[in-house]
């Protein structure tokens, strides 16, 4: 056998074992339950989610999965629009914003009306319909009725002190150091095992 052929063979083995290695490892880690897999903090955002359902009601017309979409890709920066594209239907962006609303997940976008919205507060407080407040602002009923679900929503996430916005980055946060982690130790072990076989080589 050739020295090139046996050193391209010893690298070969060598990436064997590492991915074997890191394989098992993430299977331990699993295990002891540190590194939380998908379906595992998929679960735990589901459950959050009925947790705001139960507590308000909430309603929409996307399922539990379509939800989790919502939340991870808001949590990832994704607008509304990007959100409903990778839901496979661009109109569903209002759904999308309705439902993220309802969710206590919200954007600074979702308070710019078109009018003071300290005024529409006001008037919610005197429990104004959407029409009248729509009167009172110089607006279709139909815009009240969007910025109206935002001021209610907001409300309701300062009250519960931002409770499930918090259980919602938690556990992303959770995914975040699980994906660092797996993916540092499977690099961190590739880079030792080259490191490992240029040594081997030289010799």
């Amino acid at each position: 056998m050739s020295d090139e052929k046996e050193k391209a063979e010893q690298l070969r083995d060598l990436f064997v074992d590492v991915t074997d290695e890191s394989t098992v490892t993430e299977e331990r880690n699993e295990e002891r339950g540190t590194l939380p897999d998908k379906e595992e903090i998929d679960d735990e955002i589901r459950g959050v989610i009925e947790d705001i359902r139960d507590e308000y009601g909430f309603e929409t017309s996307l399922e539990d999965d379509e939800l989790v979409t919502v939340v991870r890709l808001y949590h990832d920066g994704a607008s509304d629009a990007q959100i409903a594209r990778e839901l496979g239907d661009d109109s569903l962006d209002k759904t999308v914003r309705r439902a993220r609303i309802g969710l206590h997940l919200f954007r600074d976008s979702d308070f710019d009306a078109p009018f003071e919205i300290d005024r529409l507060r006001e008037l919610l407080d005197q429990d104004a319909t959407n029409a009248d407040a729509a009167d009172e602002l110089g607006v279709s009923a139909s815009t009240v009725r969007s910025y109206r679900d935002a001021v209610e929503a907001r409300r309701e996430a300062e009250a519960a002190e931002n409770e499930y916005a918090d259980r919602f980055e938690a556990i992303l946060e959770d995914r975040e150091i699980a994906e660092t982690f797996t993916s540092d130790a499977k690099r961190d072990g590739l880079e030792g095992a080259t490191e490992d076989a240029e040594v081997d080589v030289d010799l």
